[in-house]
């Protein structure tokens, strides 16, 4: 086997080691972004008929998705989709349950995806039917784990399918476990509240509703639903995952992040993947509801009111109507971000579970169907409750509690999130919740109801609201108040921080106007808790809105006192931010009665707000794996980092003291590139102090690969470059001493050039007092013209601010790159005058260009290249006299030039006034003023012609080209 070369020289093997290091972590962070393995589940497409009803003739068709885990018989999970939805949208669900070994059965309810049928609203005997038709059918699978004929199932669901699985579980005895998300537990309370009722709620739990009859009508949210289920794309269901504890980056997150609109909008019913159009045929005002649910809707719709029938219709299909009947382990999952079903739903389904001897577990999360569905980590604990109370696996889930809080928005776009967690339910499976009092104060104020109810208070887009609620610049959009239709009572500024875990409670009372008749002796009216930090700045948490109706207004302005039942919240309460309970009379997403009216809105006696706080552990995320790679990947990157900045500085202090008074000597200097191209081959040359030196040469002939390589923007291939005796790399302290403009300059165009020129100098972090702006400027000579703006500058104004700029600190040793690229005659004069001034200082410039008038006007010394190698150097007196031209001073101009064209061997006779000139090839000056002598031609003076021009195209040839 052959041996391996190892590294002979120190350096070689601190830079071996550097890549080892860098490849070690590269190899960290590609194992933690690895693909997981490819799942191993297996899917079963199946359509089931139903009975219409129990024991009718008439069927539906139900399309199904089973799950199969690797290994089976294994539980089973009934999963019901959102509404809007259909059995794909709970795909992605589906398939992790199965990964974690369950059998998991998705379908499309009636009347959504390819199922047929009416939407009933989960009507007990149609969707909730077919819910029983199902489990049947999983008793009958040989996949499913069952005992006696009784299959081991749990039911869950967001939303639409939350409901679902409640009622199931209060009307099916073989359910074992269910897990409800962001759902229901009265419907007419959810599409129809009503936060005020005579006393305060009697429930101890942190968010009991009111949930008083005759409520307002939720307008935007029940057309969102309407219209989902009349043919449109997609429903009220979220579709972004919410953000999370621990969460990385802001995917899961999106929509709470600034700039997230679009990802919130793929929640609503507005188009979109596997959601349905409806089909071309005859419209129907009632799209695929039944005609019952048809009938209530435009009820609602047009009167903003609800019949008894109506209300007994919502009532048959809510889980509220079961809830009594439910003993089975319960999680209930709900958002803190939901201006649909809000916390007082799971908290009203929580305490009736648990009054009826059931186990419940409470998780309020961030998301809702305004912030975002359940993420990954959630989903897991969902799936870890539905293991253990299926198979007795795992750890007991118990009956806590835990809320999420949101903090400050990261770098990312997405709010840091931390979970606190309790022993019990407060008020359900635990003591009661506690309330703190905050005193509020403001006066009795006068509130006006404009006619038709507009223009409406905003505080919110159904839908959008986490969105919204991320952006700094559209929150405030929707938080406003039309003067003179709100009252406002404030707090006191916290002493300490508090957390609002649920909903608070406020007395009010509330009269009708004497001079105005109330129309029907009501106030509809909407309450509001702001969040206003010490700068006036308010926030709406949630942008949650508490509707309510107060029936029976006296006539003569006597006042009606209620405890109004604000929206559940989770919101963390800084020291110095106050509350403002804001009353208003009109709110854009509720039906607003249009009769224009004057009402009165007052603190009751005290004017306290109960506050509810649930204190518990601040729990983190498990160990972040990722960050903790990500690390150790950074520290490994750092430590290559540190080994090839101490080679470098070993290189960096690597002096000639020999040198050290001799501005730039440059060795066997070499560049290739792969491919093999040699942009730099053998080049050596050096610079003395106070020469003006022009690196000369046709375009591509290494003189910009030169200068980067002086300035230490790329390293050479072999060779060196040393300035005042200092070896050159990138970094080297040396090159302080030189100041350069190479390859064009880069101002800011809005401030001045005196502005630009501080900007810089301050960049470097030198002294403001070695920067010598007046002496760079007046050797630039840019006069006034520094204090204006760099856009007003002309082509030759620019080039000379970067002169100046390269001038700043008087360096020892400047370097410029084709300074007069772009420039006219008269700016390219100026330019020579520029740096001839500061060449008179003492110091040196070197100056490369492809100008030979230039080069021959301005430098002292010149140094010609081509094709990358040295071709010359020297003076440029003595280089342009090597060209074996010759210059003659004659009375008779025309006979001296005839004479010379008969002299063998003379060429390139030219006439210029008295002078005349000519290429000699060879031939001694001598001989040819014998000549001219011969021709009766009178010579005043001969000598050489001196043409830099000549000699430069004498050294690379007349064809030569840019490479």
């Amino acid at each position: 086997m052959p041996r391996i070369p190892l590294p002979r020289t120190r350096g070689a093997r601190l830079t071996a080691l550097a890549a080892v290091v860098v490849v070690l972590a590269a190899a960290a962070v590609v194992w933690t972004n690895s693909d997981p393995a490819p799942s191993a589940v297996k899917t079963q497409e199946a359509t089931l008929d139903m009975p219409e009803v129990p024991g009718s003739s008439e069927v539906v068709t139900i399309d199904t998705t089973m799950y199969v885990p690797e290994q089976t018989p294994a539980p089973a999970v009934l999963l019901a989709h959102g509404f809007g939805g259909d059995k794909n949208s709970v795909a992605t669900e589906a398939r992790e349950l199965a990964d974690k070994g369950f059998v998991v059965l998705a379908w499309s309810a009636r009347g959504f995806g390819r199922s047929t049928g009416k939407i009933a609203l989960n009507d007990p005997d149609r969707e909730v039917a077919d819910a029983r038709k199902l489990v049947d059918h999983l008793a009958s699978r040989p996949e499913v784990l069952s005992e006696n004929g009784d299959p081991k199932v749990a039911v869950s669901g967001a939303s639409y399918g939350g409901a679902l699985s409640l009622l199931l579980a209060g009307t099916d005895k073989r359910v074992d476990a269910i897990a409800p998300v962001i759902t229901y537990n009265d419907l007419a309370q959810g599409l129809f509240p009503n936060a005020a009722a005579p006393a305060a709620p009697s429930a101890t739990t942190p968010s009991a509703g009111a949930f008083a009859a005759d409520g307002v009508f939720k307008r935007s949210w029940a057309g969102i639903f309407f219209s989902a289920g009349s043919g449109a794309a997609q429903g009220g269901s979220p579709a972004n995952d919410a953000p999370e504890a621990g969460d990385e980056t802001s995917e899961s997150g999106a929509a709470q992040g600034a700039g997230a609109a679009d990802a919130a909008a793929d929640s609503l019913p507005l188009g979109g993947p596997g959601g349905q159009r409806p089909t071309p045929g005859q419209a129907d005002p009632c799209g695929r509801f039944t005609a019952d649910v048809c009938q209530a809707y435009t009820e609602l719709a047009t009167t903003g009111k609800a019949s008894q029938k109506t209300t007994d219709l919502l009532r048959r299909v809510s889980p509220s109507s079961v809830t009594d009947k439910i003993t089975v382990p319960t999680l209930l999952v709900q958002g803190e971000s939901d201006t649909l079903f809000g916390l007082d739903q799971s908290d009203a389904t929580a305490r009736q579970i648990a009054a009826a001897g059931g186990k419940v577990r409470t998780i309020w999360y961030t998301g809702g169907h305004d912030g975002g569905k359940p993420g990954t980590k959630l989903r897991a604990q969902i799936a870890d409750f539905l293991k253990f109370s299926l198979t007795g696996q795992g750890a007991d889930p118990g009956t806590g509690f835990s809320y999420d809080i949101q903090g400050t928005l990261r770098a990312n776009g997405a709010p840091s999130v931390r979970t606190v967690t309790a022993p019990a339910y407060p008020g359900a499976t635990g003591d009661a919740a506690e309330r703190r009092p905050f005193a509020l104060a403001g006066p009795a104020q006068p509130v006006v109801r404009p006619a038709g109810g507009n223009p409406a208070a905003i505080s919110g887009i159904p839908g959008l609201n986490g969105a919204v609620a991320g952006s700094s610049r559209l929150s405030g959009l929707f938080s406003v108040d039309p003067p003179g239709q709100a009252a406002q009572f404030t707090t006191q500024p916290l002493d300490a921080q508090t957390i609002v875990a649920g909903s608070s409670t406020v007395r009010l009372q509330v009269s009708a106007d004497p001079a105005t008749t109330a129309p029907r002796g009501e106030a509809v009216l909407f309450a509001k808790l702001y969040d206003v930090n010490s700068e006036g700045v308010r926030t709406l948490p949630a942008n949650a809105v508490a509707p309510f109706r107060v029936s029976g207004l006296p006539a003569d302005g006597s006042p009606v006192e209620v405890t109004v039942t604000l929206p559940g919240i989770v919101r963390p309460l800084e020291a110095g931010h106050s509350l403002r309970l804001v009353v208003g009379t009109t709110d854009q997403a509720f039906a607003t009665p249009v009769e224009p009216a004057v009402f009165r809105i007052a603190l009751a006696e005290g004017g306290q707000l109960g506050v509810p706080v649930v204190p518990g552990t601040s729990v983190g995320a498990g160990a972040p794996t990722g960050q903790l790679l990500g690390i150790v990947g950074t520290l490994l990157a750092g430590i290559a980092i540190a080994v090839i900045a101490a080679f470098r500085r070993r290189r960096a202090h690597d002096v000639d003291e020999s040198l050290a008074k001799t501005p730039l000597v440059i060795e066997g200097l070499h560049k290739s590139y792969a491919g093999g191209f040699v942009a730099v081959k053998d080049l050596s040359f050096r610079v003395e102090p106070g020469q003006v030196l022009g690196l000369l040469g046709p375009n591509g002939a290494g003189k910009t690969t030169t200068l980067r390589m002086l300035m230490g923007l790329i390293t050479p291939s072999a060779g060196h470059i040393r300035v005042f005796g200092h070896l050159i790399a990138p970094g080297a302290p040396v090159l302080s001493r030189i100041g350069s403009f190479v390859e064009g300059s880069g101002f800011l165009p809005h401030l001045s050039g005196k502005e630009n020129l501080a900007l810089y100098w301050a960049s470097t972090g030198r002294p403001a007092e070695r920067a010598h702006f007046a002496e760079a400027l007046e050797i630039a000579g840019l006069g006034d013209a520094v204090n204006r703006r760099v856009r007003t500058y002309s082509q030759g104004m620019r080039q000379r601010l970067a002169i100046a700029q390269a001038m700043l600190g008087l360096p020892e040793l400047m370097v410029l790159d084709e300074p007069t690229n772009g420039l006219d005659p008269p700016q390219i004069h100026q330019m020579r005058e520029v740096l001839q001034r500061y060449a008179a200082t003492g110091r040196t410039v070197v100056v490369s260009s492809h100008l030979l008038a230039e080069v021959e006007q301005t430098c002292t010394h010149v140094v010609v290249m081509h094709r990358g190698m040295l071709v010359a150097s020297g003076e440029v007196g003595e280089l342009a006299a090597s060209s074996g031209e010759a210059t003659f001073r004659v009375d008779k101009p025309a006979e001296a030039a005839e004479a010379l064209r008969k002299v063998g061997g003379v060429s390139g006779v030219d006439v210029e006034g008295e002078l005349v000139h000519a290429d000699l090839d060879g031939l001694a000056r001598a001989e040819a003023v014998a000549a001219l002598v011969r021709a009766g031609v009178a010579v005043d003076q001969a000598g050489p012609r001196r043409r830099l021009e000549d000699a430069f195209l004498q050294l690379v040839g007349e064809d030569s080209k840019g490479e």
